[in-house]
C-alpha cells in the first residue's frame, strides 16, 4: 500500500530541488565554521529562493550518486541554536549518509532522524521515476556565509 502523504511530500521536495539553484557554501572535506573539528563527508548547501523555518535557505547534503536526486532527510534538534531544521539529502549513497549521520550525532551532537525515501516514492531531481535516467542540471555552488549544520 503506498503512503500517499509520504509520496506527495517527496514530490513537493523533488519539485524544490529540481526548481532551485543548490548552492554548496561547504564542500566536502571543509570544516565547519563553529566546530573545527567537524568535517564535512560531503558537499553542505542550500537551495537559493527557499526558506526554512530558520527564515534561511532549505539545508541539503549533496553526495556522490548524481542523478540520485532526493533520497531522504534529516529532522535535527539543536538546543544550541534553539532550533529545529529540515536537512535534505540529494544525490547520497547509503555509505554518505551514514557518514553525514555520524557527523550530526557524534561529531555536532544534535541527532538527526532520518526518513529515507522508499521505492514507492522514487523519482529523480527532474521528475523522472526510478530506473530512469535524468538530466541533471542546476549544481552549483557558491559562498555567502550562511549558517547551518
Amino acid at each position: 500500500m503506498v503512503d500517499t502523504s509520504r509520496v506527495r511530500l517527496f514530490g513537493n521536495l523533488d519539485q524544490l530541488a529540481a526548481t532551485s539553484r543548490l548552492v554548496v557554501d561547504r564542500p566536502a572535506g571543509s570544516r565547519h565554521p563553529r566546530v573545527p573539528g567537524a568535517v564535512y563527508p560531503v558537499d553542505y548547501g542550500y537551495l537559493e529562493g527557499t526558506v526554512a523555518a530558520d527564515g534561511a535557505g532549505v539545508d541539503v547534503f549533496r553526495g556522490s550518486a548524481v542523478g540520485a536526486g532526493v533520497v531522504g532527510f534529516l529532522v535535527t534538534a539543536d538546543p544550541g541554536k534553539r532550533d529545529v531544521e529540515v536537512k535534505v539529502l540529494i544525490d547520497c549513497t547509503a555509505e554518505e549518509i551514514d557518514s553525514v549521520r555520524r557527523l550530526l550525532d557524534d561529531v555536532l551532537g544534535i541527532g538527526g532522524l532520518l526518513v529515507r525515501r522508499n521505492l514507492e516514492t522514487a523519482t529523480g531531481s527532474d521528475g523522472s521515476t526510478a530506473g530512469e535516467k535524468p538530466v541533471r542540471g542546476r549544481r552549483s555552488s557558491g559562498d555567502d556565509g550562511t549558517p547551518g549544520a
